[in-house]
């Protein structure tokens, strides 16, 4: 047989097997979304996730805090566990969230029968049915002549009383919570004000407009046209499957922002002018934790001349402000650095000066490495801080012929 033929016989071959085994292939790819078509994806997936209602208080999720104030659980005595059920991060997640709403509501009622705060409401002239916050006061917040404190937690779901969800619920209150600086304070005679800068907005259902999810009854699309679209659909909802395994929609919701405290700079402004700047109190310390720092600076920048002449020390916690980024003009950045602290996270021992060639205002270790708990580790050190802070303006003021000015920075040997 000549060799052209043989090559012929060869390919024709070659190319009648690739055919069967496309025809063949494509049967199959059929078949599945034939199968696929008839089967209930979002049903299916819901056997695969438990539904996301979780219970409404401490003792339904079987948790309580013990005389430490830790969190533990009521028959085990073992720590809360996020991995409750394998694989399934999402609804892990939702459980934990549940329970911070829980956590939240509990530092409230901690703060309102433990440290005998009293709301106010934000707006203060707030309407019935507008959205509203709200911040924490002592008894004394507004008639105390002496001394103030006002603490400004960081960002994220963290509300008023608290500086860290996560050390609240794996830790303790005490590391978790603006508690200890509360009683603290009370005991060395301040008044105290408890902002509440992530308390932005009324999170509401969102109410869907029918008139822009037309029913495919009536939609005027060619029925080609519906069937692709319901083919994408039914893609993506397998690919949603396969990925993420989350069947269940949450509801869509909208934020509906709260009257001049909007934003957490919104916020601190607000409650200067209307809580604060009306204190009899002489001497104001603020403690200010992560974003807090940057929204005390931002404070400073639209208030500049009422906060110099009433604030007499600012100890910040990992703050994460920006001088230069903000705008902060010169005599604001000199005042920073006579007057504030910065305890940041870092590996060095506590209170040891780091990054001296910053110019911002100083900046020494609060003894962690862990951005959270910088405020707890410094409790000591900013009172003691706050302290000096008061002798330095005695006196300065005093009627002594010969007044000395010690600085507000902190001294390695001083701690």
């Amino acid at each position: 047989m000549p060799i052209g033929v043989s090559i012929f016989l060869f390919c024709s071959v070659w190319i009648t097997m690739a055919q069967l085994l496309a025809q063949e292939e494509k049967e199959k790819t059929t078949a599945l979304k034939d199968l696929l078509s008839r089967i209930d994806l979002d049903e299916l997936m819901k056997k695969d996730e438990p539904p996301l209602k979780f219970p409404e208080t401490l003792d339904g999720f079987e948790y309580a805090f013990n005389e430490n104030g830790q969190l533990r659980h009521t028959e085990t005595g073992e720590p809360f566990v996020f991995n409750y059920k394998e694989d399934l991060h999402r609804w892990n997640q939702k459980r934990y969230e549940a329970l911070g709403e829980i956590i939240t509501k509990y530092v409230y009622e901690r703060l309102e029968k433990d440290c005998n705060l009293k709301r106010e409401t934000l707006p203060v002239d707030a309407d019935e049915d507008e959205p509203k916050s709200f911040i924490y006061v002592s008894e004394d917040a507004l008639t105390n002549p002496e001394k103030l404190m006002v603490l400004i937690q960081g960002s994220g779901v963290v509300r008023a009383g608290q500086w860290a969800r996560r050390l609240i619920i794996n830790e303790d209150l005490n590391s978790g919570t603006q508690i200890p600086f509360i009683n603290r304070a009370k005991e060395e005679g301040y008044g105290v004000i408890v902002l509440n800068p992530n308390e932005n907005s009324l999170e509401v259902e969102k109410i869907p407009d029918p008139s822009k999810n037309p029913s495919p009854d009536t939609s005027d699309e060619p029925a080609e046209k519906r069937e692709r679209k319901e083919e994408r659909d039914n893609k993506k909802k397998k690919d949603l499957y396969e990925k993420y395994r989350n069947p269940q929609r949450e509801l869509e919701t909208e934020h509906i922002p709260i009257r001049e405290n909007s934003t957490p700079e919104e916020h601190t402004l607000y409650v200067w002018d209307h809580f604060i700047s009306k204190s009899p109190a002489k001497n104001i310390y603020i403690v200010a934790h992560s974003y807090g720092g940057l929204a005390f600076v931002n404070l400073m920048i639209q208030r500049e001349p009422e906060v110099k002449n009433r604030v007499r020390a600012v100890a910040m916690t990992d703050s994460v402000h920006n001088v230069w980024h903000q705008e902060a003009n010169k005599s604001i950045q000199d005042w920073l650095r006579e007057h504030c602290c910065n305890w940041v996270s870092s590996p060095e021992p506590l209170d040891t000066l780091v990054d001296p060639m910053l110019t911002d205002c100083p900046r020494v270790s609060a003894g962690t490495e862990k951005h959270e708990l910088t405020s707890w580790r410094s409790f000591h050190s900013i009172f003691k801080f706050f302290c000096n802070a008061l002798k330095d303006h005695e006196d300065e003021t005093s009627s002594s012929p010969v007044t000395t000015r010690s600085s507000h920075r902190m001294k390695n040997e001083d701690l």
